[in-house]
């Protein structure tokens, strides 16, 4: 990992498959780079019942203050079909002047920007008179119960203690600064099984199609909208983002389905009265079904205090109920001092940017983060002045 170009950082830490909640070899990465800048880096794994262990990363440069932290993550979304990707999603290609491969946006290269702005600085100025540090998670994606979280609890019980924060998420959409986060929209979870009775498909009379009753209670979360959006947020917005019956054979009526679903919303709501218009929606469009909510606690609104939640909605056909699955919590450190990317860094999978898209990829060449660089420079020397 040549530490002063950002781009070849970029592309050591795209080649590990950091899927989360698997480390991939991206924290030893990391770690062999800091180290070899004079970082003292310690790993941290964290647990909790009902989901994978998760390897986290902590490295601090100095001793003393002021300290400016930089808050980030190594794991990545699934490629999914990686055969339709036009390069491989683990390669780092680079061709037309895009660097492709998952993770180029979110966010393998506002790591690889950090540490060559932290190389550079070095090289040119030597150590800064206060700390740096780097605070990686590898459970961002996923779950994200053991990591940044648990991470700084962690740090702060062994002293750590922190004047600023760089989160280096890619919220810019199209230049570097061109959009500043004044909140961050809350996001709620959950999950909704229904059971039928198994069957031929040639014998439906003989079945109950869980399926049909599944797609009736989608449908009612998804139409009408919840709201038109406020003044500092656009609509809320509901996607079902699995559909699972668990059935490979194509003449079997499922015995279950499941489906569950995101909701980003906007300060239109509180965590109380979107969890009653879900459950609304569903009571109306379940008719006799049974269902009950486990549990839900406060979502994620403007303040980065508050953290999401994830409830369970279980539909049953034939009365039975079930236990829901765990929640969902899931909290960052807040997005201050200044958030960004590789100048003209973007994903365009043939439409918008987004980061966890099919063609995940950023344009940049050895020296095209300069400015975002300087400007990550400027900022250390005024935390960390000398």
């Amino acid at each position: 990992m040549a530490t002063t170009d950002p781009v070849e950082n970029l592309q050591a830490l795209i080649r590990c498959r950091s899927v989360t909640p698997t480390e991939g070899g991206a924290l030893s990465t990391l770690e062999a780079a800091l180290t070899s800048l004079g970082f003292r880096v310690e790993r941290m794994v964290a647990t909790a019942e009902g989901t994978p262990d998760v390897e986290n990363l902590y490295a601090r440069l100095g001793t003393e203050g002021p300290h400016l932290m930089f808050a980030g993550h190594t794991d990545v979304v699934p490629p999914g079909d990686e055969a339709s990707w036009s390069h491989p999603p683990f390669a780092a290609e680079i061709a037309d002047g895009m660097l492709y491969g998952r993770g180029a946006v979110d966010m393998k290269g506002g790591i690889a920007c950090f540490v060559a702005a932290v190389a550079r600085h070095l090289e040119k100025h030597g150590a800064p008179r206060g700390s740096i540090s780097l605070l990686i998670t590898g459970d961002e994606e996923g779950p994200a119960v053991n990591g940044t979280e648990k991470l700084l609890t962690w740090a702060a019980e062994k002293g750590e203690t922190w004047d600023a924060c760089l989160v280096g998420e890619p919220t810019n959409p199209d230049a570097l600064g061109d959009m500043i986060k004044i909140g961050r929209r809350g996001s709620l979870s959950g999950k909704i099984t229904v059971h039928g009775v198994q069957g031929h498909a040639a014998y439906p009379h003989l079945a109950d199609n869980p399926l049909r009753g599944l797609l009736q209670l989608t449908h009612a979360l998804m139409d009408p909208p919840f709201d038109h959006g406020t003044d500092d947020f656009q609509p809320s917005n509901l996607e079902v983002t699995t559909i699972d019956a668990g059935n490979p054979a194509v003449n079997v009526i499922p015995a279950k389905a499941t489906a569950a679903f995101n909701i980003r919303f906007n300060d239109s709501w509180t965590a109380d009265s979107l969890k009653a218009e879900i459950i609304r929606r569903l009571d109306l469009a379940a008719g006799p079904l049974r269902h009950r909510l486990e549990r839900a606690s406060e979502p994620c609104l403007p303040d980065p205090q508050q953290c999401p939640d994830s409830l369970a909605f279980r539909s049953h056909r034939n009365g039975h109920r079930t236990d829901a699955s765990s929640l969902h919590h899931r909290r960052h450190v807040g997005r201050a001092v200044h958030q960004g990317l590789l100048p003209g860094c973007g994903v365009r999978p043939r439409g918008p940017d987004h980061a966890h898209g099919g063609r995940a990829r950023c344009r940049g060449g050895p020296r095209d983060a300069d400015p975002y660089l300087r400007r990550l420079h400027c900022q250390m020397v005024r935390s960390c002045p000398g």
